[in-house]
């Protein structure tokens, strides 16, 4: 039997942010702090830990689902181990390329047109010039902004922006996707020409972490599930976890009416 390769080690990680911070705080500020037990106490109080104790393996070529409520830690943990956030505890190790497709659009300058942004947005991906001269065509048909190449982005609908980003990174296939609801951006046609994109690439043996609050989706694409609430793993297993997840989703529902 082949040994499994382990793509990503995410071990016993936990991800604490302080709401009480203010205005203006400094390291000054921290040490007068050191001094003032009600200070300490009332930041201790303001601590929200977003993740807690998160412990799992994937190993290559694996789709993996998150699913779980609003707020449950689910885009906190992709940016942990997307290398966005440094966890305040454990560690993630990651072996391999990753292409974090978690805030579309984010590395756009709005005053630059969509042909400046596809070469800014791919040198921030670590694209070559060459590559995207290359790639260039691809990237537009599949956008199909041709039309508005030199309009600035900031004339863009939400819809459109997402288009030109996903377009852009999805040019190479990655060791690695970390993909945070973004198959719910676009119109409808846009959409089914993303989820096959997807599809694609995984069956060319990308390994894929997927967040989606579409639970149809998530059965459809992804072999193994991870159940997230209040930052705890509550189970992680097959497509019989989102069916246990719609349970007790629905139990509280119903209690809601009580």
């Amino acid at each position: 039997m082949k040994k499994k390769e382990i793509m990503i080690d995410v071990d016993h990680v936990s991800m604490r942010f302080n709401l009480g911070i203010e205005k203006g705080f400094s390291l000054k500020q921290a040490f007068v702090d050191l001094f003032n037990k009600e200070k300490r106490k009332k930041r201790k109080n303001n601590e929200f830990w977003a993740l807690k104790d998160v412990d799992f393996k994937i190993n290559k070529g694996e789709v993996v689902g998150f699913i779980g409520s609003n707020g449950a830690g689910k885009s906190t943990l992709l940016k942990v181990v997307a290398g966005v956030m440094k966890p305040t505890k454990g560690k993630v190790d990651v072996y391999g390329n990753v292409c974090p497709m978690i805030e579309l659009g984010a590395g756009f300058d709005p005053q630059l047109t969509a042909r400046e942004n596809i070469y800014l947005n791919g040198a921030v991906m670590g694209y070559s010039k060459e590559l995207i001269d290359s790639k260039f065509d691809e990237i537009v048909e599949f956008s199909e902004l041709r039309d508005f190449l030199d309009v600035p982005v900031q004339n863009f609908s939400s819809g459109m922006v997402a288009r030109l980003a996903f377009s852009i990174a999805t040019i190479v296939e990655p060791e690695i996707l970390i993909v945070d609801e973004i198959l719910s951006v676009g119109d409808i046609a846009f959409q089914a020409k993303s989820e096959a994109k997807m599809m694609q690439m995984i069956g060319g043996g990308t390994t894929v972490l997927f967040v989606s609050h579409s639970i149809e989706q998530i059965k459809k694409m992804c072999e193994r599930v991870v159940w997230i609430e209040h930052g705890v793993v509550q189970k992680i297993g097959g497509k019989e976890v989102c069916d246990e997840y719609m349970r007790k989703m629905g139990v509280e529902n119903d209690e809601l009416y009580k």
